[in-house]
């Protein structure tokens, strides 16, 4: 039974991952207009060319066979070759990848670590001052725009009173390597990483607070209270066990949204990673460099969501035993 279910995760793992890459295609091939006509725009180039640059970007084959070269490049690596750039899109992408993933990576944690925390404040203290003041500004900070918190931040930190860099990843004129350096990056992260966490851990402490509540008044909750075992124990040992299922759940689901905030707070600090790309990619028309970076954002997505399907099933036997 287990090999069977493991069989039938990965099966539906890859067939979504073909379908996400055969969607990924043909949306960038139904748009108007095509790399030619977005190089030609200046009117330097003849029709010999032209000609020239329809076989180097494949388009001289039928879509069929673009799509069959497609999936064979991709499957090697080949993301294309940005119009914008004139290099391929894995090494415009390469340096991107890397400061998006040290923003999110690190706007997650912390958004994780303190919205259980808060939620387990507030549900530990339900229907009190602690917890309606919890509640109460989680959903304020929830229902703001990630741009728009970055907007304040800014305005605050920066332009008011002067604490914190408010563009960029680094300071120029600065040596690359060395503890400064690393102090400096760690300065210019600090206000969108920031942004990220206001307004995603308020929806992690509201989801700890409420799963926490209901698991709280279970039998065996009530037995260990009768047994003198203490709140604290209680509460971070026994019950938050069993309210973290809804907690996983929401961090798969979180991924898709952060990468989506993202775009937004990369762009608001300029902070040159995907999201800062991809705005760019829209305004210049990049589609390679669009193409695959929604591609990538759509695994990260669907990867995530098997880690947490294999993560319930080892935080709860009844699914295990399915």
């Amino acid at each position: 039974m287990r090999g069977s279910y493991w069989v039938r995760k990965l099966a539906s793992l890859a067939a979504t991952l073909y379908a996400t890459v055969s969607f990924n295609f043909l949306l960038f091939h139904v748009l108007p207009g095509n790399p030619v006509q977005l190089l030609a725009r200046s009117g330097h180039y003849d029709a010999a060319a032209r000609r020239q640059l329809v076989a180097l970007f494949e388009l001289n084959h039928s879509l069929l066979d673009q799509y069959v070269i497609y999936l064979n490049n991709t499957l090697h690596g080949n993301l294309g070759f940005s119009y914008v750039y004139r290099e391929p899109v894995t090494t415009v992408l390469g340096s991107a990848i890397g400061n998006t993933l040290l923003l999110v990576g690190t706007a997650t944690f912390i958004t994780v670590v303190v919205g259980v925390w808060l939620g387990v404040v507030a549900a530990s203290r339900a229907n009190s001052l602690t917890d309606a003041t919890v509640s109460v500004t989680s959903l304020s900070l929830w229902s703001m725009p990630d741009f728009f918190t970055g907007m304040i931040l800014i305005f605050v930190c920066g332009v008011w009173i002067h604490v914190l860099p408010i563009s960029g990843i680094e300071s120029s004129g600065l040596a690359s390597g060395g503890l400064a350096h690393v102090l400096d990056i760690a300065r210019h992260l600090v206000l969108p990483a920031t942004t990220l966490v206001l307004v995603n851990a308020a929806e992690f402490s509201l989801i700890t607070r409420n799963s926490l509540v209901d698991t709280l008044v279970e039998d065996y909750v009530l037995t260990a209270r009768a047994k003198g075992v203490s709140r604290r124990a209680i509460v971070w040992r026994h019950a938050l066990r069993n309210a973290l299922l809804p907690i996983v759940t929401a961090t798969a689901l979180y991924v898709g949204m952060v990468l989506g905030g993202a775009i937004q707070v990369e762009t608001v600090f300029s902070w040159p990673g995907m999201g800062l790309l991809i705005y760019n990619a829209v305004e210049q028309r990049d589609y390679p460099v669009l193409e695959a970076s929604f591609l990538i954002f759509a695994i990260a997505v669907i990867v995530t969501n098997f880690a947490s399907d294999v993560l319930y099933r080892l935080l709860d036997p009844r699914v295990r035993r399915t």
